[in-house]
């Protein structure tokens, strides 16, 4: 597991091998950014259920100025800060060992929102739908901010509007927008 593109770019990451984790694959990864690639410059991010921080890391690599790593895993958070430090990024980073509606509260609450948000959640779990409807009712999403979810069988609808979806193998992407 490594960093794809930007200023960190072959960089390893560890923590592929978390219990509880499932890392998102590199040629998912690459299309990914590679669609998300104008809204990242300046972004604030979140990404929601860390791991390693892949995803969260690879936006600071790309141009995002700050970044909330969220994972209720203690292992995860650890290896998050340590992905962190290894790449010595220069950017903001805040690192929360929170369970998922916590921290959605707790970015309500100090009026915390996003320009880019993972959703990556285990999905055996079905947490996309729940996670939307905290987004969208807590104001968490900047106006034209984007929010992509990572799943596999889960459905899910948002009052954004959905501007792409991707399946790679049995990996689905969909990324909504707040127009």
């Amino acid at each position: 597991m490594r960093i794809i593109s930007g200023k960190y770019k072959g960089k390893a990451l560890e923590g592929f091998d978390l219990n509880g984790t499932r890392p998102t694959m590199d040629r998912v990864k690459e299309s990914l950014f590679g669609i998300i690639q104008n809204h990242i410059k300046d972004s604030i991010c979140l990404d929601l259920f860390a791991g390693s921080g892949a995803l969260g890391l690879e936006a600071l690599s790309n141009g995002a100025n700050n970044c909330y790593f969220v994972d209720y895993n203690l292992d995860a958070i650890q290896t998050v800060k340590h992905n962190y430090r290894k790449l010595q990024v220069q950017e903001t980073a805040t690192f929360l060992k929170q369970d998922y509606e916590q921290a959605l509260q707790y970015f309500h609450q100090n009026h915390i929102s996003f320009d880019l948000i993972f959703l990556d959640p285990p999905y055996s779990e079905h947490l996309i739908q729940n996670c939307l409807n905290f987004i969208e009712k807590y104001h968490l999403l900047n106006d034209f901010g984007i929010i992509i979810c990572e799943y596999e069988s889960e459905t899910f609808e948002s009052a954004y509007t959905c501007i792409k979806e991707k399946e790679y193998g049995s990996k689905k992407i969909k990324i909504y927008q707040r127009m």
